[in-house]
């Protein structure tokens, strides 16, 4: 493992992974998908996680949100001062959206699974449905939106829900390229204001780096820890800052140890 501009996080851990190994049964026996993982996550700060396809990052998610078990090691989340607040919310690809309700009440499920009174629920949908921009279509349904809409109404879903910790699988993958991107300055607005602790899993580094203040590197299958790389680049950001100098160089030494990684995934599969 390499860590490259690393600094120590500036405030306690609110994640805390330790040497996590996940194994799966298969017909050709233990399969070992994640192998002595080990991550901290600093309150309020903003990870993202790249690798090769297969390398067990959505794993690690889900292992996070308490989807799926690990196999050895401990993973702890820190619980806020508010025991009201979900501990974790997860956002994935998929538009996982209820098509018999409406928007805004989609946007109000995670409140009313908590027992927050209608009137008070509402408020919050509405005032998050304000901030994406999608106000006038409280009242429509799934089907009656386009796909970047249904996205927005996951991601303010889950913020809605003011959860601690804000866990995302290739949330904007699905998306053209000119929706991704209007998302994605969406997505550091909302942050910079909210400053909750987000995992992030993506496919493509230019993201990683845009959004992320460090971007952990794994490895071809199985997946371990290979790099840490601390985006010193100054927020607030912008898609413009994909132009600057200093993304360029944080990408080409990112993908210098991605690149072979991503190469020796194919090898093992042809």
């Amino acid at each position: 493992m390499t860590e490259t501009n690393a600094r120590a996080p500036a405030t306690a851990p609110r994640i805390v992974t330790r040497n996590v190994t996940k194994l799966y049964d298969t017909v050709a026996g233990p399969m070992v998908a994640v192998d002595d993982f080990s991550l901290d996550v600093a309150d309020g700060e903003f990870v993202c996680i790249v690798g090769p396809s297969g390398c067990g990052k959505s794993t690690y998610l889900r292992m996070l949100a308490g989807l799926d078990t690990h196999s050895s090691g401990t993973i702890h989340i820190r619980p806020g001062s508010d025991p009201k607040k979900p501990l974790n919310s997860v956002v994935f690809q998929e538009y996982a959206v209820f098509p018999w309700k409406t928007v805004i009440e989609n946007v109000a499920f995670g409140l009313q699974m908590r027992g927050v009174g209608k009137a008070e629920r509402l408020e919050v949908a509405q005032y998050w449905l304000e901030r994406v921009g999608l106000r006038k279509f409280a009242g429509y349904y799934p089907h009656q939106i386009s796909g970047g809409m249904k996205q927005r109404v996951s991601i303010i879903r889950a913020l809605a829900n003011d959860p601690e910790v804000l866990l995302m699988d290739e949330p904007l993958g699905a998306l053209d390229a000119q929706t991704r991107i209007v998302l994605q300055d969406e997505l550091l607005r909302i942050w910079e204001e909210t400053r909750k602790t987000v995992v992030y899993i993506t496919h493509s580094l230019d993201e990683a780096i845009l959004l992320g203040d460090r971007v952990i590197l794994m490895t071809a299958h199985p997946g371990r820890l290979l790099a840490t790389f601390h985006i010193g680049i100054e927020r607030p950001r912008t898609v413009e800052t994909l132009n600057t100098a200093a993304f360029a160089e944080l990408r080409g030494a990112i993908w210098d140890q991605l690149g072979r990684e991503v190469t020796r995934a194919m090898e093992m599969q042809s």
